[in-house]
């Protein structure tokens, strides 16, 4: 590769910024998304949506995180010993490996929807949503070649971009579908006509039948988004290439066999994808587990259930049938903002795969301690806030977006999550760096202890009448200790890192601290000051009022404790664009660690 080329590669932070701004976008698109889907089909609708994503996640994160991070370890290594010929006939193999792997996914999909939504889940209803979404697997594993050859390169860029068209097709395709399908049927509802073969003589019968069909129809937007995905991957890759010109291949030596790459791939990618799998089963054992525990604690104990609940189920609307899924939509409606930071952070891992597997490759040990602790930092600067932040006004943000019913419910929930979220955020940027060093049997090590303790607890919490959903976040907090604990001191005994807990741990901790309080001071005191202010149940309230100015407040003085307490380095701001000018000024004024 050319010198103005290599110049123009992306560095770990630069790469991390670009799929953090990319990741923020698909975010932001994903609440614009779900937070009117629940409108649209409410918390059972939600309840069927989740189910349906759970058995599909397991599957998209090999597609998606296994297979791209195996392609861009291996193309960094030969990259960087310039190997371009190597790295060229790892895209062709990947290719054919992962289209191979796509369809087996699909089809694997197909088979497996009736028996898991029969006797894992107990409802066949939710086997629409399943079907619609199984062919986004193939199309996803299309994608993984493209993304993780284009990572292993350090371009960050095609894999933001076919993300964030992945999120808009999923907004616009999949809200409009839903929103044509309801009113349609529901139109058939109001003339007397039949719907789906049944007439129904009121309009709640008539809703909770086409609930299971609503969700499919919002899934579907989802397969829709990964087919335009894959398409923008190709044609980028016909049009502008690789970067690698032919001087750069003519001074490549002579590749490997293609066999010998495909073994060296599929030994590298399968306990990648194993890994991947496993940490993503958790949401499969939750999808299984809290459903049919929630089913036998309401079996065991209705009167306790009700007792709890009773008000806003008649509130809702909702039928004793239909507790279940109602709970479990209000657990999905809490995942969407415990989701979000972790997502982010995620991102950061990626970026250091590429850089660690290089420097691994030619002993750069320096790089590899530098880069490990600067993703660990940057993580714990991003997650502690917010997760902290998110527990101090959870009943505010839930009532904002989805109703006071399901904030009362879901707060408590949020809450618990969001002062563990820094273990959930943190967990895969560990995994991926062990992943680069070459250790990937630690984290699949480490998530099959952590899997076993999650499914005993939430066999035991949930199953508690007096417990119920809220038994749900405690065996995924101790599931992910038990799987950073042992990551984190095997990722600082195979690089011989040694991590400033300082700066790391204890000073984001205490601005983070500083900062919730602040938040929840201010939210408390708003929400009475304006209690009165718009409609109770509308966005626009009070409540609303007060969570806005309580965020605002909060980051405000998150930023002034982090100067004071020179919690910010040089390295994280590089991170961002301007960054060594920002950096310049706050040294020369003494803010910086």
């Amino acid at each position: 590769m050319s010198k103005e080329k290599a110049a123009k590669s992306q560095s770990l932070l630069n790469g991390a910024f670009v799929l953090v701004v990319a990741t923020v976008l698909v975010k932001v698109i994903g609440a614009l998304f779900k937070i009117p889907l629940s409108m649209l089909i409410g918390e059972v609708g939600r309840g069927y949506f989740n189910t349906a994503y759970e058995i599909y996640t397991p599957l998209y994160s090999i597609s998606m995180a296994g297979l791209p991070i195996a392609v861009s370890r291996m193309v960094a290594k030969e990259r960087s010993l310039g190997h371009f010929r190597d790295v060229r006939l790892i895209r062709r193999v990947a290719t054919r490996l992962f289209l191979i792997t796509g369809a087996v996914g699909t089809v694997l999909m197909l088979l497996v929807a009736y028996p898991y939504t029969k006797y894992v889940v107990g409802y066949t209803e939710n086997i629409w949503c399943v079907l619609a979404i199984a062919p986004s697997i193939f199309f996803c594993c299309c994608m993984s070649t493209f993304r993780g050859y284009y990572e292993g390169m350090q371009n960050m860029m095609p894999t933001a971009i076919s993300q964030v068209i992945e999120a808009v097709s999923k907004l616009g395709i999949g809200l409009a579908v839903t929103y044509i399908f309801l009113e349609t049927q529901l139109k058939r509802f109001e003339n007397g006509q039949s719907i789906m073969g049944v007439v129904y003589e009121n309009r709640a019968d008539a809703l909770a039948a086409l609930y299971p069909y609503a969700a499919a129809t919002a899934v579907l937007g989802v397969t829709i988004g990964t087919v335009l995905g894959f398409i923008f991957l190709f044609i980028r890759h016909k049009v502008k290439g690789d970067g690698i010109t032919k001087e750069d291949l003519m001074n490549s030596p002579k590749p490997e066999d293609s066999k010998n790459i495909s073994k060296i791939l599929i030994r590298t990618a399968l306990p990648m994808a194993v890994g991947s799998l496993i940490l993503n089963v958790t949401n499969l054992i939750d999808s299984a587990t809290i459903q049919n525990r929630l089913a036998y604690a309401v079996e065991k104990a209705p009167e306790v259930i009700k007792g709890m609940y009773s008000s806003y189920l008649l509130k809702e609307g909702i039928a004793d049938e239909q507790i279940v899924k109602y709970l479990y939509g209000v657990y999905g409606e809490t995942l969407d903002f415990k989701n979000l930071v972790p997502t982010i952070t995620m991102t950061l891992g990626i970026s250091a795969i590429p850089i660690i597997s290089a420097a691994w490759a030619k002993h750069e040990n320096k790089t590899i301690k530098t880069t490990i602790e600067s993703v660990i930092r940057v993580t714990m600067l991003i997650s502690l806030p917010v997760g902290f932040g998110l527990a101090a006004v959870s009943k505010n943000l839930l009532g904002m977006f989805y109703g006071s019913s399901a904030a009362a419910i879901g707060a408590p929930i949020l809450a618990v999550y969001g002062f563990s979220i820094f273990l959930f955020a943190v967990s895969s940027p560990i995994t991926n760096m062990l992943q680069a060093l070459g250790r990937t049997d630690i984290p699949l090590k480490s998530l099959c202890v952590g899997a076993v303790v999650k499914i005993i607890l939430n066999y035991t919490l949930i199953g508690n009448p007096n417990i119920n959903i809220n038994g749900a976040p405690i065996g995924s907090i101790a599931c992910y200790v038990i799987v950073v604990g042992i990551n984190l001191f095997s990722i600082i005994k195979i690089s011989g890192v040694r991590i400033n807990f300082g700066s790391v741990f204890v000073k984001p901790l205490i601005c983070s601290g500083i900062s919730a309080a602040v938040a929840f001071a201010t939210v408390s005191v708003f929400s009475k000051v304006l209690a009165n202010v718009g409609d109770p149940e509308g966005m626009l309230n009070g409540n609303s009022i007060a969570l806005v100015i309580a965020v605002a407040a909060a980051v405000l003085v998150y930023v002034i404790a982090l100067l004071f307490l020179k919690a910010i380095s040089r390295d994280d701001l590089e991170m961002i664009p301007k960054g060594e000018k920002i950096a310049k000024k706050l040294e020369k004024l003494g803010f910086l660690g």
